[in-house]
């Protein structure tokens, strides 16, 4: 999926920026596009946390640890913060608009 937007997005992943390791960040190659942060977090079948407090983590993680910062110092002010969050075949996201 993520292929199909190397003429507009710079892919990357697992890198640092803020205070922490962002899982995937899209970065538009024109700043007046949305640049996108992806958290995502994995529950285990038998952990306590559910789905919605695993995703309610992922984007507090976004922010807490300021990852959108290196999309600021390109000049991205509109960016997609989303939180993925999957146990087994369930998956649940959520997602905040910075602008």
């Amino acid at each position: 999926m993520l292929i199909g937007l190397k003429d507009q997005y710079e892919v990357k992943s697992n890198r640092e920026s803020g205070l922490g390791r962002y899982d995937v960040m899209l970065i538009p190659k024109n700043v007046h596009n949305l640049g996108i942060i992806m958290e995502f977090k994995k529950v285990g079948q038998f952990e306590e946390i559910d789905l919605e407090s695993a995703v309610v983590s992922a984007l507090k993680q976004i922010q807490e640890k300021p990852y959108a910062q290196e999309l600021i110092d390109r000049g991205v002010s509109r960016i997609l913060y989303l939180g993925l969050a999957f146990k087994g075949k369930q998956v649940l996201i959520r997602s905040k608009f910075n602008a």
